[in-house]
C-alpha cells in the first residue's frame, strides 16, 4: 500500500530479526514508514527484541509498526520477507517456511573464518549462492539479493542515514524494485539495480573484502557505486 506522501510502505518479515543484522535491518525498514514483524524460532524473544526496536523508535515521526513472531507466522503474516540468517543451518530452515508467492530478499553471506581472517565459502562448486540455494528451495517465490554488505553496528547506529549503497540482484524487474525501494530507508536513496540474481556469487564473499577492511582500519566500510547521477 501507499502513504500519505505516495511512498510504498511494505509489510516485511525479517527472518532472524533477533541477530544484529535482522534487528538492525527492522528498525531502519520502521524508521522509514514500512511495518515490521520479527521473527524467531521462539515468539517470546521475537517480541522481546520487537519492543527494544520499538523503544527506539519511540517519538519517530510515521515510523511503521513493529512486532514479533515466530518464523512460520511471521512470514503468512507478510507479503516481503528478508533473510538476514547464518548461512549453517540456512537450507533447512528456508525449506521450512511458507514462502509460496513472497518477494523474499537474502542478505545471508556464506563465509568461514581462518587464521588468515574471513572468507567467502564455496557454494555448489562455485556455481551458485545462498540467494539461489532459497530460489531453488523455494520456487514459488521471487528470490532477490541485497543488504549483503551494510553494518549490523551502523544499522543500529545513530547515523540517520548510513554513507553507502545498496546492491540488488535478481531476475525479476519487480522484486528487485522491492528491495530497491527498502534500501531509502537504510542510505536515503533507493538501491542500485546490479544484475541477474546468479551475481549473488559476487555479492556474498564480498562482505569478506569489507570485513578485512574493518579490521585493517578500525572501520565500518561500506561500498559506494560512482558514476550514477542521483537520485538512483
Amino acid at each position: 500500500m501507499t502513504d500519505q506522501t505516495g511512498q510504498t510502505r511494505y509489510r516485511v518479515a525479517v527472518i532472524g530479526g533477533t541477530g544484529p543484522q535482522g534487528k538492525g535491518l527492522g528498525y531502519r525498514f520502521a524508521k522509514g514508514g514500512h511495518d515490521v514483524v520479527l521473527g524467531s524460532r521462539a515468539a517470546e524473544k521475537a517480541e522481546a527484541v520487537a519492543a527494544e526496536v520499538r523503544e527506539r523508535l519511540d517519538g519517530t515521526a510515521a515510523a511503521g509498526s513493529v512486532t514479533g513472531l515466530a518464523n512460520a507466522d511471521a512470514v503468512e503474516a507478510c507479503d516481503v520477507v528478508l533473510l538476514a540468517v547464518p548461512y549453517d543451518g540456512h537450507d533447512e530452515l528456508v525449506a521450512s517456511l511458507p514462502l509460496a508467492g513472497k518477494t523474499v530478499i537474502s542478505c545471508v553471506n556464506p563465509l568461514a573464518f581462518d587464521k588468515r581472517g574471513a572468507h567467502g565459502r564455496v557454494v555448489n562448486g562455485g556455481e551458485g549462492s545462498a540467494a539461489e540455494s532459497a530460489q531453488e528451495l523455494a520456487p514459488d517465490a521471487t528470490v532477490v539479493g541485497a543488504f549483503h554488505n551494510v553494518s549490523a553496528v551502523l544499522l543500529w547506529g545513530d547515523d540517520e542515514f548510513l554513507d553507502e549503497d545498496v546492491l540488488v540482484v535478481g531476475d525479476v524487474v519487480e522484486a528487485k524494485q522491492v528491495a530497491m525501494d527498502l534500501a531509502a530507508s537504510v542510505t536515503g536513496r533507493v538501491g542500485i539495480d546490479g544484475g541477474k540474481l546468479r551475481l549473488a556469487r559476487q555479492l556474498e564473499p564480498f562482505t569478506a573484502v569489507l570485513i578485512s577492511i574493518n579490521r585493517k582500519y578500525k572501520t565500518h566500510a561500506g561500498l559506494r557505486i560512482t558514476g550514477l547521477d542521483a537520485p538512483h
